[in-house]
């Protein structure tokens, strides 16, 4: 069966007037709400993280989970790739990984003569990039392209990526040996930046006897598929954001700009994020519009990784978080007369 193109699916999906038809509402949340719950099936006990990388996906946005060893960054990632009918490819780094392992190259055919594109796991609609700190710099710029621009660039010729595309990066926060810290710029190309944190006492319990004899993600099988997306994706561009929220998206923005514990604010891309996931997130939640919960809820997530502190207030636990939430009880989402 030939899949429809991203123009085919915005076509079949516009509505006259701009409102987004109720049949096809009904069949995205009901379709995300199949989603969620065939994850929560895996990465059982952490539903508004499972949101939120559903938020991601249908944002087309790319996702940092941050966390320390064995709360299940990878079995989340890789949970997501199999619920996904497309193509899945996971990227162990290591210090040794060279960007042309990432990329692609080409090789030299003796047969034909010529040079033949042998692509990397980049071209995959859904890459795991594994401990992404592990990787050298060099390695991790092959990804900068990538995650802005949808395309890549192997030596003088410049390819597409799929129309769905998607970085799912983990990392290990406290471990600093043989590892390389991400720079702004990579950083930044993460809409969003999760941390798991533990399992309560009930949770644990129910994990362990969900894995007493096999694991539950030998059993995961697709349930949408790169068609589905698409059109996840272009209802959720359409859902209504007021003038009002995103004068209060700009108002924290500038706030980030202006707070003396900053050396650099969020950037324009976290402002663009910031809206396109808060419409994500009131489809995921049932809404067809935005409401300024949304925007209070993903800020921290979305904003807190681009922002670059003085050294003293780094080194204060909480660090960017509470930075964040501070900005965050000082702004009123309706009061249009304070100033930017």
């Amino acid at each position: 069966m030939s899949h429809k193109t991203e123009k085919e699916i915005i076509h079949e999906t516009n509505s006259t007037d701009g409102r987004i038809p109720e049949s096809d509402f009904e069949s995205i949340t009901n379709t995300i709400c199949v989603l969620a719950d065939a994850i929560e099936k895996v990465f059982i006990g952490k539903r508004k993280v499972v949101e939120y990388i559903i938020t991601a996906l249908l944002a087309d946005g790319h996702v940092l989970i941050e966390d320390v060893p064995g709360t299940g960054k990878t079995i989340l990632a890789k949970t997501l790739a199999k619920l996904v009918e497309g193509s899945f490819q996971r990227v162990q780094c290591t210090p040794d990984l060279l960007p042309s392992d990432i990329t692609g190259t080409f090789i030299y055919n003796q047969k034909s003569g010529e040079f033949q594109l042998r692509k990397g796991p980049i071209f995959a609609n859904v890459v795991l990039a594994d401990e992404i700190n592990r990787a050298t710099p060099r390695t991790q710029s092959a990804l900068l392209e990538c995650m802005e621009e949808h395309q890549v660039t192997i030596e003088t010729e410049t390819f597409v990526l799929p129309d769905v595309f998607m970085v799912i990066a983990t990392q290990n926060p406290i471990e600093f040996h043989g590892t390389y810290a991400l720079p702004e710029a990579q950083k930044d190309r993460f809409m969003m930046r999760l941390s798991l944190g533990y399992l309560d006492s009930q949770i644990e319990i129910k994990m362990m006897n969900a894995q007493q004899i096999r694991h539950p993600i030998e059993d995961v099988v697709p349930v949408l598929d790169i068609e589905t997306i698409l059109k996840m994706r272009n209802i959720a561009k359409r859902v209504h954001v007021d003038d009002s929220i995103k004068d209060y998206i700009v108002r924290i923005i500038n706030r980030t700009r202006r707070d003396p514990s900053i050396i650099v604010g969020a950037s324009p891309r976290g402002s663009l994020n910031l809206v396109r996931a808060a419409k994500a997130l009131a489809l995921v939640r049932n809404r067809d519009y935005v409401i300024p919960i949304d925007v209070k809820e993903l800020a921290p997530i979305i904003l807190a990784h681009r922002m670059l502190l003085k050294p003293q207030a780094a080194a204060q636990k909480g660090g960017q978080d509470d930075i964040i939430s501070s900005i965050l009880m000082s702004i009123d989402p309706i009061d249009k007369g304070e100033s930017r």
